[in-house]
């Protein structure tokens, strides 16, 4: 395994050479590219001052319809001078999570053509170009929404999420649907629901006492991106890890996480993971993804990301290009990068924590109770506020399980690494206590956060002020000042889908309460009954307990252990009900996301079970003959039992009983086959062992040797 000093050396020079010879005191000029690769702001203002606008003509959606000629001529331009010379329009197909690398589509067109006359080469790029696509959308998953002789894929310009450049490419954030509108990707549904949100979310606050006229109620989200850093070369001596993302063999090493060695430690600069991280983020930065924070996490070779929170389609989409990054700057530096949500047995998995609040377009936070309570006027705004995503939370639990129902996510929660599958929120007894007093009618007054001193009892560590609530890594879905936290999303996930559900489901209790307040009833009488009738859904102690989460599953809070009956719900009547309500889904969209998360989920199993199959045959076996110890007629017996598996799982006609039986396969038969495998890795010599073992795959910092001797390529140079 090579170190790449040299990467690190060659990003500081170009640190050095942006910044010049000499800088003033605490310079940004080294920094001034960042950001450039972004078509909004002061970039877009710039070019469209050269075409006779500005860049606000792109805070109305109706630019594409409008000005989208002059749009496209100040996208040219930039592109040219950013040394580009194609687009394409940039989109989400389903069921993408750990199958497609990048998790996007796109068909790349150059901007230029060829004068027919004189053959001289002209750009040809204009509105309509820049705003619509059409391709071919046959072999994306539609789960029956379209017939097989129906083919068009339609793509249509985002205008919430900015247009940005890449290399030669500029790519366009774009919706996708059939020939009749039905959504095949993840983005048309989460741009219906922030339609909802916000126009029930108007309502709500109108009678709170803000009319916020023309405005827009947005989702703001923050995604903490957790991922491993493992060795290249061990990597390809793993094919279950370059097929699946995961291990699916593997004897635990002497050493894993127990003694808490790896948490916030400081990154080594004698392996390549911290010169990986900083070209990482710098080139995150050059594409306007505030890439802000990065830490090793609790497993070894374990590593996080955190950005600065923004606007939910853009956080998506920034969070898409955050993960192809990771992947392939990983592969510059000697490193594979594994993003899968549990690569490795007995240490923990990987999250994407789901940072979701609301706020109005011009910044009132809605979930921070002085902002909102003042905004209002009204000293229990806050209350109400919180009085409907209780409830919401308590209905639709179901709803919220079903949206991190990731193959991954099987092994990871309720594993003291994630919360478990039963959906309640942690509010802190601060809250919690206010709440009560107010739904009890015991309390009118406005809720004011407390703080506490804490002192050390020191002369050098003076005292100081934290919050009055601590943090409750296990609960689901916590409440953390301004924003709740859904704690259980998968690290692999686009995170459409969860929010999808978080706005659709808060704005179903924000138009109930609209209605019955239109119908006459008292605001805060409202939300004090609603409050009683969905208390149970609170809790603040610890998720992780036994008996805790069976004292949770006897109040009647959602518990859906199995992902696939998680993603089941999808067409219960109550949630199709939901969703054609708000007009985010139709019913034939909630039966066809159904169908392909399943599919996705059987077929991740099928992988894994056919690279088990193979790993047995031509590793494990092997190694055992040649070794002469080990299991070796389980081993063989091993193998037919597996191909009888698949073979029943395909001759199966109906996608949930496919994904049934692969649920079965997956973690009944294939761990206890593990087991076997893991048996022989023990009693095996290392010599004769020709997979990559857990001790060569998880310890970076004693597995490094030299730097090369050439300098690394960098993607800008």
């Amino acid at each position: 395994m090579l170190a790449s000093r040299t990467a690190a050396r060659s990003f500081l020079s170009r640190s050095v050479q942006r910044a010049g010879a000499t800088r003033t005191m605490a310079s940004i000029d080294p920094y001034a590219d960042y950001g450039k690769s972004v078509f909004t702001g002061r970039v877009a203002d710039e070019y469209l001052k050269k075409h006779g606008s500005s860049g606000d003509i792109l805070k109305d959606p109706s630019w594409t319809k409008t000005h989208s000629d002059t749009v496209a001529k100040a996208v040219l331009d930039w592109a040219v001078d950013r040394g580009a010379n194609t687009y394409c329009h940039w989109f989400q197909p389903m069921a993408a999570s750990g199958v497609r690398h990048g998790m996007t589509g796109q068909v790349q067109n150059m901007m230029m053509k060829f004068n027919r006359s004189t053959n001289d080469v002209e750009f040809d790029f204009d509105g309509k170009m820049l705003t619509m696509g059409e391709t071919d959308g046959s072999s994306y998953p539609n789960g029956g929404l379209r017939a097989t002789h129906q083919a068009g894929g339609y793509l249509a310009l985002d205008t919430s999420s900015p247009i940005f450049l890449r290399g030669d490419t500029v790519f366009i954030p774009s919706a996708f649907v059939s020939y009749y509108g039905a959504a095949l990707d993840e983005k048309t549904p989460l741009l219906r629901s922030n339609a909802a949100l916000s126009k029930h979310g108007k309502r709500l606050l109108a009678h709170l006492g803000l009319d916020i006229g023309d405005r827009e109620v947005v989702s703001n989200i923050g995604l903490e991106q957790e991922f491993f850093l493992v060795p290249r070369d061990q990597y390809y001596r793993r094919p279950d890890l370059q097929m699946s993302g995961r291990t699916i063999i593997g004897r635990d090493a002497p050493a894993g996480q127990e003694m808490c060695g790896h948490y916030m430690a400081p990154p080594s600069l004698s392996n390549p993971a911290l010169a990986c991280m900083q070209e990482m983020q710098d080139e995150c930065w050059r594409l306007g993804i505030p890439l802000k924070t990065r830490h090793r996490e609790v497993a070894p070779n374990q590593y996080e990301f955190a950005p600065l929170y923004g606007y939910n389609t853009t956080q998506v989409d920034q969070n898409l290009m955050v993960m192809q990054i990771i992947e392939e700057v990983a592969a510059r530096h000697g490193l594979a990068a594994l993003l899968q949500e549990k690569p490795f047995n007995d240490v923990n998995g990987s999250g994407k924590h789901n940072n979701w609040s609301i706020a109005t377009e011009d910044g009132i936070m809605m979930l921070h109770p002085s902002k909102i309570n003042t905004a209002t006027g009204n000293p229990l705004a806050f209350a109400v506020i919180m009085s409907a995503i209780v409830a919401a939370v308590n209905e639709h639990g179901d709803l919220m399980r079903m949206s991190i129902a990731s193959p991954g996510n099987d092994f990871r929660l309720g594993a003291c690494e994630a919360p478990p599958a039963i959906v309640s929120t942690y509010l802190g007894d601060d809250i919690t206590f206010y709440l009560s007093h107010f739904k009890d009618g015991k309390g009118e007054g406005e809720y004011v956060p407390a703080t506490k001193m804490l002192d050390l009892g020191t002369n050098e560590v003076l005292p100081f002020e934290v919050p009055a609530e601590d943090r409750n890594r296990t609960s689901p879905f916590p409440y953390g000042g301004a924003r709740f936290e859904f704690r259980a999303v998968g690290s692999a996930q686009n995170v459409s889908m969860v929010n999808t559900v978080l706005n659709t489901i808060v704005a179903e209790k924000f138009a109930e309460f609209a209605d019955a307040i239109d119908a006459g009833k008292d605001v805060h009488d409202l939300a004090r009954e609603t409050l009683n009738e969905n208390w149970r859904v609170i809790f603040n102690g610890d998720n992780y307990d036994e008996e805790v989460q069976q004292e949770l599953t006897d109040r009647g809070i959602w518990r859906i252990d199995s992902g696939v009956e998680a993603i089941a719900q999808l067409t219960a009547q109550k949630n199709v009900d939901l969703f054609q309500k708000m007009k985010v889904l139709t019913k034939e969209e909630c039966e066809s996301r159904q169908h392909i998360l399943h599919d996705h989920y059987t077929g991740t199993v099928d992988i894994e079970a056919k690279c088990m199959i193979d790993m047995i045959n031509q590793h494990i076996i092997p190694s055992v003959k040649a070794a002469g110890v080990g299991p070796l007629s389980d081993l063989q017996a091993s193998v037919d039992t597996l191909k009888v598996a698949i073979a029943d799982i395909h001759n199966v006609e109906s996608s949930y009983k496919k994904a049934q039986l692969s649920r079965v396969l997956r973690l009944e038969t294939m761990i206890d086959i593990r087991a076997f495998c893991d048996a022989a890795e023990e009693v095996c010599p290392a010599n004769l062992w020709t997979l990559a073992t857990y001790k060569e795959l998880l310890f970076l910092d004693s597995h490094t040797a030299v730097a090369p001797e050439n300098e690394t390529t960098f993607y800008d140079e």
